[in-house]
C-alpha cells in the first residue's frame, strides 16, 4: 500500500531525478486536502454502521428481489455476506482517500473480485448500486468538499467492478 507522497517519491527515485514543478504540485494538492480527508475519515469511521445500514436499505428497497427467496441476499448468511462486503468497500475506500491513492483499491479489493462475484453468481450491478448508495449516504454526512474527494474512491470501486 502506498500513499500519494510515496508514489511521487518512488517515481522520481526510479528515474534518479530531483523533484520538478509537477512533483511539487502533486504534493501541494495532497497536503491541501489533508485536513478535509482526515475529518471525513473520522466522520465515516464514527458513522460506518449507519452508512452501511442506510445504503443497504436503499439497495434492498430498490431491488427487493435480492432479499426474497431465490435472491442473492436471501437467507441470513447471504444477507450478512452482502453487509460484510459493503463494510469492506467503505473501509478500503476510506483508507484510499486518506492515502490519496486509488491504486490501493486495486491491490486490496478489486484484483480478482469481479471474477469471484461472477463465479458465485452475485449480480455485479447490485454491488455497484450498493457502492453508489454508500457514496450518497456518506456525502450527506461529510460535507461537499469531502464528499467530492470521497466520491472519487467510490467511483473507482464502481468502475473497477463494472
Amino acid at each position: 500500500m502506498q500513499d500519494a507522497i510515496t508514489a511521487v517519491i518512488n517515481t522520481y527515485d526510479v528515474q534518479g531525478k530531483y523533484f520538478d514543478a509537477s512533483a511539487f504540485e502533486k504534493l501541494k494538492a495532497y497536503y491541501a486536502t489533508g485536513e478535509v480527508r482526515v475529518r471525513a475519515a473520522g466522520t465515516i469511521s464514527a458513522n460506518a454502521a449507519t452508512i452501511i445500514k442506510e445504503a443497504a436499505a436503499k439497495l434492498f428497497s430498490s431491488q427487493p428481489d435480492l432479499v426474497r427467496p431465490g435472491g442473492n441476499a436471501y437467507t441470513t448468511r447471504r444477507y450478512a455476506a452482502c453487509i460484510r462486503d459493503m463494510d469492506y468497500f467503505l473501509r478500503y475506500a476510506t483508507y484510499a482517500m486518506l492515502a490519496g491513492d486509488p491504486s490501493i483499491l486495486d491491490e486490496r479489493v478489486l484484483n480478482g473480485l469481479k471474477e469471484t462475484y461472477n463465479s458465485l453468481g452475485v449480480p455485479i450491478s447490485s454491488i455497484v448500486q450498493s457502492i453508489q448508495a454508500m457514496k450518497e449516504v456518506t456525502s450527506s454526512l461529510v460535507g461537499s468538499a469531502a464528499a467530492k474527494e470521497m466520491g472519487v474512491y467510490f467511483d473507482y470501486l464502481s468502475s473497477g467492478l463494472s
